[in-house]
């Protein structure tokens, strides 16, 4: 039987099972797509093998399935045996293992729900009047989610479009319109200031009595009620006083310092930007990171020759002796962390039924980030109404244990649920949304369209000053040269302004510059223990952050560095442990998209993605390029090498030059070549007289490109 579609990456498995050595991604591509004139083919006789001949796609279109499974750990980039120059493939224990269990092709999401746009019937609107001036400066789509009449809602909200807005409307509507009491009603999201975020709104609608909570607040109010009857002594919370001490006396019961276990756990690299002290308390979140995922998947061993390849397995076993330390002295001592508290609350509720606080209505924000034990409280406390907001775009915490299935299932899971939509984005212009959709079209999701917009309208006639760049520099050097000069020059103030980056080494880097430089900044990182995140920035500085920590939050003028192949998907982490021994079954490659349209999406009227050193990640694809090839006025930065170069133009051209290499299928020098194109943006040549100077440009190039250069060159 011929094998499905969207099981075709396991071809690419098998192919590295089946040859006979290691290879690059070159030979693997020649033996995939059946091509003769690869010396190697023939001299060992591939054509025999089975697979050989067995995708028939081009070369570009295997090297991008590769790096997907690359980022999902199934393949892994290693020094090949015969020269240590070169770098060949190697499957992976958990790549042998998808070849007989696989799991991405359930993870494609366009077939899990039906994601057509949200019809509004004469119904909603009739109902619409009837609550006229309440809903008054909604949109239709938030209207019919505020004041629906179902039992259980999902409301997929898109980026900038108002979601804890229509949340709490919505409670306003069942307690004064619908005469529901506010005791019965339970407000859940997932962070601290997220919970104070909605309790002010809440307020100041004049709403008293909602139960406003984050999962672990919630069970942690039971814990205390109950503690005697669930513990029989006294219980608490951990401190990080608490964490510093057990990790210690894990060490040292182990014979170890802390420097011993950092030196072992971190690569050289790893430990070039940070402190002995950001080192240990990396690790030691790390530690308890695993330790948490052991807790809520109810792992009791772990087989280290099965999940964890030879050269981690020395530290991956390290690990698992501390944290089963950990564990044992946590229950010593009398102390429970935030997993605990799901745990120990939702044992209590199936052990005590009649204990369970009945709510008429749950509401629940950031559906897209909810994991097993979350979803089981909240089949235990079986509200008569379930209203879920959230967003399948901006599911990111695959890593942390959050299943995207909950949101794409929720029809699935409540038979006779309502969907609703919300695609107007209030934060971004109309080209950044439009840049937003084309870099996550695959998903099937409808489009966001910017609000108060109209179609065939610029934002330039609207007084919208947007700007889109994507940039090409030699290094990262030049690369952060680029952003503080920008940064420096530029007219929107710094509390305005974020640096994302994939990983924290890239935020070290730059913020070093940034001192240097006398720059205001604050760094904001990803914490695996998961504090912070969604905290507010804070005003006239810089904010430096890696994407998982600025989610929901917004600039006016954003860049996204490092936007390379190296990082996009990622093939380093911050995190090593979560690599070595977490194993939830989630599609990485399709995450680290997900990350990436965040990133961009947290734009409103300013976005650079810059990149440097490799080829740009493929996230970037000719829609996206298109679009930027028509934005408003773009940024210059002038910096000293041979003369004066604009990089915002050599970055320009490069782009333009990229999209066309791959449009025409010829290598990108053809068209320009480098040292051409550092003349174009040094000499700025303003008509065909002054492109016919630069070397490089003849006549047949200048009747070719010479209205394309001029107009890119114009636009600056």
């Amino acid at each position: 039987m011929e094998e499905k579609k969207d099981l075709e990456y396991l071809r690419i498995l098998k192919a590295l099972m089946e040859l006979p050595f290691q290879v690059g991604k070159g030979l693997l591509a020649d033996f995939l797509n059946g091509n003769y004139s690869n010396s190697s083919v023939i001299k060992n006789r591939l054509d025999e093998l089975d697979n050989f001949d067995s995708l028939g796609w081009d070369k570009d279109k295997i090297f991008r399935e590769i790096d997907k499974l690359v980022a999902n750990g199934m393949i892994e980039m290693v020094t090949s045996d015969y020269n240590r120059f070169v770098k060949v493939m190697s499957l992976t224990i958990k790549g042998r293992n998808e070849i007989t269990h696989p799991t991405l092709p359930g993870k494609k999401l366009s077939s899990k729900i039906d994601f057509e746009i949200t019809e509004i019937t004469d119904g909603d609107r009739e109902k619409f009047e009837e609550f006229d001036i309440f809903l008054e400066g909604f949109n239709d789509e938030q209207k019919k989610a505020i004041i629906s009449d179902v039992k259980n809602l999902l409301c997929i909200a898109g980026a900038g479009s108002g979601k804890t807005t229509v949340l709490t409307k919505r409670i306003e509507f069942l307690v004064r319109y619908r005469g529901v009491d506010a005791s019965k009603i339970l407000a859940i999201t997932f962070t601290r200031k997220a919970r104070q975020e909605m309790e002010k709104r809440l307020y100041e609608l004049g709403v008293r009595g909602v139960a406003v909570h984050t999962f672990n607040s919630f069970c942690e109010r039971t814990l205390l009620k109950h503690g005697a009857r669930i513990y029989g002594r006294p219980i608490r919370v951990q401190t990080y006083q608490d964490k510093i001490l057990a990790m210690n006396m894990a060490l040292a019961s182990m014979g170890l310092s802390m420097g011993d276990a950092v030196d072992g756990y971190f690569t050289a690299q790893q430990k070039k930007f940070k402190t002995a002290s950001q080192l240990a308390n990396s690790f030691m979140n790390d530690c308890f990171s695993v330790m948490d995922y052991f807790k809520v998947t109810g792992e009791k061993s772990y087989d280290f020759s099965k999940d964890v390849d030879a050269e981690n397995r020395h530290n991956a076993e390290r690990i698992y002796r501390i944290i089963q330390y950990l564990k044992e002295h946590m229950e010593t001592q009398g102390l429970r962390d935030y997993s605990d508290q799901l745990i120990d609350a939702i044992k209590f509720f199936k052990e005590s039924p009649v204990d369970i606080p009945k709510f008429e209505y749950i509401l629940v924000d950031e559906y897209q980030d909810v994991n097993a034990m979350q979803i089981e409280l909240l089949g235990l406390l079986k509200p008569d109404s379930l209203f879920v907001v959230g967003d399948p775009r901006q599911s990111i915490f695959g890593w942390r244990g959050s299943s995207i299935d909950y949101i794409l299932k929720f029809k699935e899971n409540y038979p006779g649920a309502e969907v609703v939509h919300l695609t107007k984005n209030y934060r971004s212009s109309r080209e950044i949304v439009d840049f937003m959709n084309h870099s996550i079209s695959d998903l099937g999701l409808p489009d966001l369209l910017a609000a108060n917009q109209e179609v065939g309208v610029s934002d330039e006639v609207l007084g919208v000053r947007s700007k889109i760049r994507i940039l090409d520099f030699d290094n990262e050097e030049a690369e952060r040269a680029f952003v503080l000069r920008n940064i420096v020059d530029g007219d929107v103030a710094h509390g305005d302004i974020f640096v994302l980056a994939r990983t924290n080494r890239q935020l070290m880097e730059l913020s070093r510059s940034m001192k240097l430089r006398g720059i205001n900044h604050i760094v904001r990182t990803d914490d695996v223990a998961g504090v912070g995140g969604r905290e507010s920035v804070v005003g006239g500085q810089v904010t430096l952050a890696t994407i998982h920590a600025i989610k929901g939050l917004e600039a006016r003028k954003v860049f996204v560095i490092g936007a390379n192949e190296q990082n996009f998907p990622c093939k380093a982490t911050d995190h090593p442990a979560i690599e070595m021994v977490k194993t939830e079954n989630y599609n990485k490659e399709e995450e680290e998209r997900r990350l990436f349209y965040v990133a961009i999406s947290r734009a409103k009227e300013i976005l650079f993605v810059t990149y440097s050193g490799k080829k740009p990640t493929y996230y970037i694809n000719n829609r996206m390029r298109a679009i930027v090839d028509v934005a408003v006025v773009g940024c210059r930065l002038s910096v000293v090498g041979s003369g004066v170069v604009d990089e915002g133009v050599a970055g320009e051209l490069k782009s333009w030059r990229a999209a066309l290499s791959e449009e025409r299928g010829v290598p990108a020098y053809v068209i320009l070549s480098n040292k051409t194109i550092d003349e174009i943006a040094r000499k700025m040549p303003a008509t065909a007289e002054d492109l016919l100077k630069i070397s490089g440009i003849g006549p047949t190039k200048l009747m070719e490109y010479g209205g394309k250069i001029l107009e890119i060159v114009g636009g600056f």
